[in-house]
């Protein structure tokens, strides 16, 4: 027989979907509880008491953050000839980040509040004289600038000629690494180096879960033109860059593309848009594009007096590159998926939870479930298992009815259950099961393979 979510044959009843417009302010508090319930995401340390603003990510939630760095990087770098890779070091000396300006520049107003304790910073609080933690008016000390970079020392012995810092950003490494890629890719402007990495910033006021943590994932590419190109570019990426999370199953009601006013720009950047998300807390930045001229290769020219410029033979002319820079966070953009893929619909008397995710971002593309714990069916079913994990990356769950199998795997997002049952002994044919209609089909196993592919690739 084929295998339904109630372990019967196929239900004619209705599904019920629950009013995509309809707001849902206990989405973070779902959000939060799913992660740890189905091994997406937990507290770092929890078994010391946790330690704040740090988390794992579990076995679902590692494929998960894998496969939306393999999307960002198969649409910035595998399918363009303009883009190349570069793992640049996270350890670096003060030398760098003199030059990029973060030693001087790189801080947050630090505010205390006298009456309860609480540090906030000043340029986030809604009202810059009350304490959002006791309601206090007129308690804050005045304002200091705090830098963000982690300092560390390097070696056995802790001086200032030791000093070394965790990268704030992925992004100086691209560029202090200009003339080695030009000169080994042999590419030209317009051309671009991608990187995917982890980031450090100490934080004042980290909070939101994953999206804001003083250790993160960052997406970034430095995309190098010519000057008078620039702008055409930059419009551009600004675009390319919206279009993916669309692409990636962000509905567009909850997408916007915000450019900076004049007051919020950079020193150097001539032009800054940020792709935000509707979180349960309003509009926040999942990705800054930014025009960043030619400061940070003068920069570090000035610096190192190395020359960091381009040599244009067709007009005979030599050039410092500007700078599109399109910046993502890959933890960041790795909850607004979830958020956006989160749904509730009745089903029958049940409520159904799903992950509607695009089968790219999805941690599992297929489950294989025996139907039974039976030698008979979990036999050949692991046989299928192995076979099917070759092209993709599947999970396995023999525990517990059927049903439950099923709406385990709703939960984390896997598109297709393949049920081996007693039948498949006889047939040699499976029931594959579709997360988002739970609509079933019976297949030959011997079709299965193109049969998925043609709907996962």
């Amino acid at each position: 027989m084929s295998a339904s979510d109630d372990s019967s044959p196929v239900s004619s009843d209705p599904v019920v979907a629950a009013d995509p417009g309809a707001p849902d302010p206990d989405l973070f508090d779902k959000i939060v509880n799913l992660s740890k319930r189905r091994g997406i995401v937990f507290p770092s340390a929890e078994i010391y008491g946790g330690f704040r603003s740090t988390y794992d990510y579990g076995p679902v939630g590692v494929l998960m953050l894998r496969n939306v760095k393999d999307a960002w990087w198969r649409s910035m770098v595998q399918k363009r000839h303009d883009v190349v890779g570069l793992d640049a070091s996270i350890l670096s000396p003060p030398a760098i980040w003199e030059a990029s300006g973060h030693l001087a520049n790189f801080t947050d107003p630090l505010v205390d509040c006298r009456s309860c304790g609480s540090r906030h910073r000043l340029d986030k609080l809604e009202d810059p004289d009350t304490c959002p933690t006791c309601g206090a008016t007129g308690q804050f000390t005045d304002p200091r600038q705090f830098n963000l970079m982690f300092k560390t020392h390097a070696g056995p012995v802790e001086g200032a000629g030791h000093e070394v810092f965790l990268r704030p950003e992925t992004a100086q490494g691209m560029f202090v690494n200009f003339a080695n890629i030009l000169y080994t890719s042999r590419k030209k402007p317009p051309f671009g180096i991608a990187q995917i990495g982890k980031s450090f910033r100490n934080e004042i006021t980290p909070g939101n879960f994953v999206f804001r943590t003083r250790e993160f994932e960052q997406m970034e590419l430095e995309f190098f033109v010519p000057p008078a190109d620039a702008t055409t570019w930059y419009e551009y990426w600004c675009q390319t860059r919206l279009q993916w999370y669309l692409d990636h199953g962000i509905p567009a009601e909850k997408l916007r593309l915000r450019a900076h006013d004049a007051d919020e720009l950079s020193h150097y950047s001539s032009g800054t848009s940020d792709v935000e998300y509707l979180f349960p807390w309003g509009w926040d930045e999942l990705e800054g594009i930014a025009n960043r001229g030619d400061f940070d290769l003068t920069q570090h020219a000035e610096h190192s007096g190395e020359k960091l410029e381009y040599f244009d033979q067709a007009n005979n002319e030599r050039y410092v590159p500007h700078v599109i820079e399109p910046a993502a966070g890959a933890t960041r953009t790795m909850m607004a998926f979830l958020m956006a893929a989160y749904d509730e619909e009745q089903v029958n008397d049940d409520t159904r939870t799903v992950l509607r995710l695009h089968h790219r971002i999805a941690p599992y593309k297929v489950a294989v479930l025996p139907l039974s714990k039976k030698p008979d069916l979990v036999g050949p079913a692991t046989e299928l298992f192995s076979d099917l994990a070759e092209t993709w990356m599947c999970d396995y769950d023999e525990t517990q009815a059927i049903g439950k199998r099923y709406r385990r795997q709703d939960e984390i997002g896997t598109p297709y259950c393949v049920t081996y049952d007693f039948d498949s002994l006889v047939d040699q044919a499976v029931t594959v099961r579709e997360r988002d209609s739970m609509e079933q089909v019976r297949l030959p196993i011997a079709e299965l393979h193109a049969w998925l592919a043609e709907r996962l690739t």
